[in-house]
């Protein structure tokens, strides 16, 4: 785990917060530390805590009977993972996993459904983030239908970035093929294009990033759409 310290603060949703609300939220909130491949929700399953990552990123994949799975969002330090406890499902139907170790700030779900149904300003800031990831969640499934796997890689990795304090991912192929939903020799090729380009160096499930502008350049429109509305919906000032 890295060595400099982590606050709540470090995800954006709870920075976001105003003072009144950080005051009854934060002692309600606990420090807890996901390793990769971590479960965080199953499908079905009753959601009993949220969590707001800092330097970790959880993924949302939907699961197939025959096993086959696509990662339709990521969640990283801009938001929250259990939106269904505040927009009554108290379910989800995807399986929610860490995609990348770190550390995250977990609430019981009861209480911030109480937040929500009583405080405004805290409602407001979560329906904000709620329709930041559905744009993601739409974009995704159009990219996964009309673009290639190269760009949907170049996606992938531009959207753990922005979640991530480095330019650094752990990841093997085979995970990456599970969340794009697509084979292992379609990532494999991918992946040695943009390391042949100095892009990328891929070495043993880790994934350096050694020119991010190369990256955008190579990416398709659908990292900016996501990016763009994401900014726009956590930074603009709400008026309640």
């Amino acid at each position: 785990m890295p060595d400099t310290p982590i606050h709540p603060d470090q995800n954006h949703v709870l920075a976001a917060l105003p003072d009144s609300a950080k005051t009854r939220i934060f002692p309600k909130l606990k420090r807890v530390e996901l390793d990769l491949g971590d479960v965080i929700y199953e499908s079905g399953q009753s959601i009993e805590f949220v969590y707001f990552p800092t330097n970790c990123i959880i993924s949302l994949l939907y699961v197939m009977l025959n096993g086959a799975s696509a990662e339709i969002s990521v969640v990283g330090n801009e938001g929250l993972a259990g939106i269904a406890v505040f927009m009554g499902g108290e379910s989800t139907p995807t399986r929610t996993i860490v995609q990348s170790k770190g550390v995250a700030y977990r609430m019981p779900s009861t209480e911030l459904k109480l937040e929500f149904n009583n405080h405004a300003e805290v409602r407001m800031l979560m329906l904000r983030y709620t329709q930041a990831l559905i744009t993601q969640m739409s974009q995704t499934a159009v990219c996964n239908r009309h673009h290639s796997i190269d760009q949907q890689l170049c996606r992938w990795l531009l959207l753990s970035l922005d979640r991530l304090p480095g330019n650094q991912l752990t990841m093997t192929q085979e995970l990456i093929a599970n969340m794009l939903g697509v084979r292992r020799e379609g990532v494999t090729e991918a992946a040695g294009k943009l390391q042949k380009l100095g892009v990328i160096d891929y070495h043993r499930g880790h994934i350096d990033v050694l020119d991010r502008a190369k990256l955008e350049t190579l990416c398709c429109e659908c990292y900016g759409v996501v990016k763009r509305e994401t900014e726009r919906l956590t930074t603009d000032k709400i008026h309640y």
